[in-house]
């Protein structure tokens, strides 16, 4: 249970330097190129895993992969890059306070697609858990306003809450698809495909919508380094994510994201001179002991009922299936309680 609260974590640390890098950017040296960090990001990521398929053998080789799969990962490469546009766009519409808030919604679309997709069932404690959590969230944002903090123009919020409400249900989609390619085949073919249709996508992006703001960018050692920062981080992220949705879960990591916020606002304390307010500490707390008590007890995934009747006879042995024989979907029992000798696992495939 610990450490998967310390996993996700992690994860927050690094979207915290996210963060601060993408803040310096924006307001110190007015760079504000969402899409080329994105794009940079995805060329990483191609130089590192979408090579490391090229130059595998057999099945697990890209060609093999883009021959079987290739549609289905070009359209999840099109929704990782919107999701992580259509967020950073909606600071210019919206307020602060809007974006921390509205972006929680990625939490019951990750819990939906979970549940109808890959069948997870959850108890009551990991639903308490989750309360707990976005209550952790709301003392923040209620410290934010109590203190002042800036909260940006928000010239058009309804425009700016769309666009939020858009990131994090692209997002949400995106971490369920990822926890299923994660789990059902490899990290390395998933982070491969996103660096190759991530870096396609955004290319072309970058050249329609953003090739002027690049220009704009009044380069020097600073700048750069602070690109390298992004990117170090962002490609830390990516990378790190899927190891710690294969041993959690999207909704758990999600969860544990709601962090972020408040690590970045710990720096800025002492880097921007933001202004403290107790809640900050409270915020933090509550948000831990939801994510301790979601990570507590462990999620289910619902076996077809159908299924289970067709291979294992509850009043009996379990019936061996000819070796031949053809079963659609393949199935997994395994038994919820202690396995005796009485009742092995059985694997039917």
């Amino acid at each position: 249970m610990l450490i998967s609260v310390a996993l996700g974590q992690v994860l927050s640390l690094l979207i915290c330097g996210i963060g601060l890098t993408s803040k310096y950017l924006s307001e110190d040296f007015h760079a504000n190129t969402p899409v080329f960090q994105s794009f940079l990001n995805y060329i990483l990521l191609f130089l590192v895993y979408t090579t490391t398929l090229a130059v595998r053998q057999g099945e697990e080789n890209l060609l093999a992969i883009l021959r079987r799969r290739w549609w289905k990962y070009l359209i999840l490469g099109l929704i990782d890059l919107e999701a992580n546009y259509l967020v950073v766009k909606a600071y210019q519409y919206t307020t602060l306070t809007s974006v921390q808030l509205l972006d929680c919604f990625v939490i019951p679309v990750v819990i939906l697609l979970s549940w109808f997709f890959l069948l997870v069932r959850y108890k009551a404690v990991h639903f308490l858990g989750i309360v707990v959590c976005i209550l952790g969230m709301g003392c923040m944002v209620g410290a934010d306003v109590l203190v002042g903090r800036h909260q940006g123009a928000g010239e058009n919020k309804l425009v700016g809450d769309l666009l939020v409400l858009g990131g994090a249900t692209l997002y949400g989609i995106s971490n369920v698809w990822e926890e299923y390619i994660v789990r059902t085949l490899s990290r390395v073919e998933f982070l491969g495909m996103i660096g190759l249709f991530g870096a396609f996508f955004s290319g072309i992006q970058l050249a329609i919508m953003e090739h002027k703001e690049l220009l704009k960018v009044p380069w020097d050692w600073q700048i750069g380094l602070l690109y390298v920062g992004f990117s170090a981080c962002m490609f830390g992220l990516y990378s790190f994510m899927p190891i710690v949705i294969k041993k959690t879960s999207a909704t758990a990591v999600n969860l544990s994201l709601l962090t972020a916020d408040l690590y970045s606002l710990f720096c800025g304390l002492f880097l921007f001179h933001y202004k403290f307010s107790g809640l900050y500490l409270l915020s933090f707390f509550t948000t831990l002991i939801g994510l301790v008590l979601y990570s507590s007890t462990a999620t289910y995934t619902a076996q077809d009922p159908r299924v289970y009747k067709q291979f294992r006879n509850p009043a009996g042995p379990v019936v061996d299936l000819p070796a031949a024989a053809q079963v659609e979907p393949s199935v997994t029992y395994t038994s919820l309680g202690q396995e005796t000798e009485e009742e092995p696992r059985v694997r039917v495939a």
